[in-house]
């Protein structure tokens, strides 16, 4: 699998990195980008057999929220039968193996996701990168990473798990720290199969009866923004882990996507003076995808196709951060004048944020400018 399949054309300075389930989890943390959830009950497997959707690269189907708990074990046995389906059109050479996206499952709870468990095979957790945990907390984030082991050791293979931090005791003040800090435990404890932590931003919205409008950003709600700020603290310290950012609700299809006379502007200056560039849905995804960027966020949760290619394109990296990287990188210490000439780099203090781009860079790619951004994604691929 490889980021950005969808405008095969483009012309990067770096070339985004090939991966799949098996690479390294260092750089594969870095790789999820937009991750679509659907529901666990919709078949998807004829999608990924006719390469349908060249940008999608992660997948989540679901047994929670976006799933009715009447139809669970349909949706269980449609999720087997994907995962089979797609493993043995590899192996008899139907499907490419580089084609196949990250393939996850969001569960329930402990019991759904036992019986789950206990009915996949050898085959189909060779096509199964992982599992999220919703409503993940102190207390049951132990009993889902003792499980995801047993499973790891039984099949002899990896499966990652995706802690997905939305419970009220998070939301509330008083609980927060305590909570997030029995959370970095659990983490700890099973690090090398913590994949990406996610966050609930719907669900924390709901605590405070809240919700953001299509002209907001959830950074603009202040209860919510202090939930994810707390979250960064304690889980992303030092590039501990990889957080990935909240869903954006909004969608509508931008119809025809002519974008010429905008390449020679910064996106960033067009979206933060809220100038129209595609419609009201998509301009405020990628205002808050750029706020994601700025606060540490990598990647984040989508609920729609129309989606993934913006989200995926701003998370390549300008050729100027790229070269300030590997200068901060490749230096021993002390300060020295960026690749702009319009900075300096401290090159201790700005260490893990160069670690941070080099991988995105990997993941995603290197674009000239911000003017790559809109290159990138301003292609009618629909």
């Amino acid at each position: 699998m490889r980021h950005h399949r969808y405008n095969p054309d483009f012309k990067f300075v770096v070339e985004p990195e090939s991966f799949n389930k098996y690479t390294d989890r260092e750089l594969l943390q870095y790789c999820l980008g937009a991750t679509m959830y659907m529901p666990g009950y919709k078949d998807f497997a004829p999608k990924i057999l006719s390469n349908a959707m060249p940008g999608l690269t992660t997948i989540v189907l679901c047994f929670e929220d976006a799933c009715p708990e009447e139809r669970v074990p349909e949706a269980m046995e449609n999720v087997h039968h994907l995962l089979a389906t797609v493993t043995e059109a590899v192996d008899n050479g139907q499907l490419d193996a580089d084609l196949v996206p990250l393939i996850f499952v969001r569960i329930r709870n402990l019991e759904q996701f036992k019986a789950f468990g206990s009915k996949l095979t050898k085959q189909e957790v060779r096509s199964l990168c992982g599992v999220n945990f919703p409503k993940f907390n102190a207390e049951n984030g132990y009993e889902y990473y003792a499980y995801l082991k047993d499973l790891n050791d039984k099949f002899g293979e990896v499966l990652y798990g995706m802690p997905i931090i939305e419970d009220p005791e998070v939301a509330y003040k008083e609980t927060r720290i305590q909570e997030l800090i029995g959370i970095k435990k659990i983490l700890d404890k099973y690090h090398d199969l913590v994949l990406q932590v996610r966050v609930g931003g719907t669900d924390f919205s709901s605590v405070f009866g809240v919700r953001r409008g299509v002209d907001y950003s959830l950074y603009d709600i202040m209860t919510v923004r202090e939930c994810l700020s707390d979250i960064i603290n304690v889980c992303g310290r030092n590039n501990d882990y990889v957080i990935s950012g909240p869903v954006w609700e909004y969608f509508r299809a931008p119809k025809e996507l002519m974008f010429e006379e905008l390449q020679h502007y910064g996106i960033e200056d067009y979206l933060m003076r809220r100038q129209p560039l595609v419609n009201n849905e998509i301009d405020g995804l990628l205002r808050e995808v750029l706020l994601d960027k700025a606060n540490g966020f990598v990647g984040r949760t989508v609920i729609h196709p129309t989606h993934v290619k913006f989200v995926n394109a701003l998370m390549a990296v300008t050729k100027e951060e790229y070269d300030d990287a590997c200068q901060i990188l490749g230096t021993g210490g002390g300060v020295v004048k960026g690749s702009g000439g319009n900075k300096m780099n401290e090159i201790k203090p700005h260490t893990n944020w160069a670690k941070k781009v080099y991988n995105r860079a990997r993941a995603f790619g290197v674009v000239r400018n911000e003017s790559g951004y809109v290159k990138l994604f301003a292609i009618n691929d629909h």
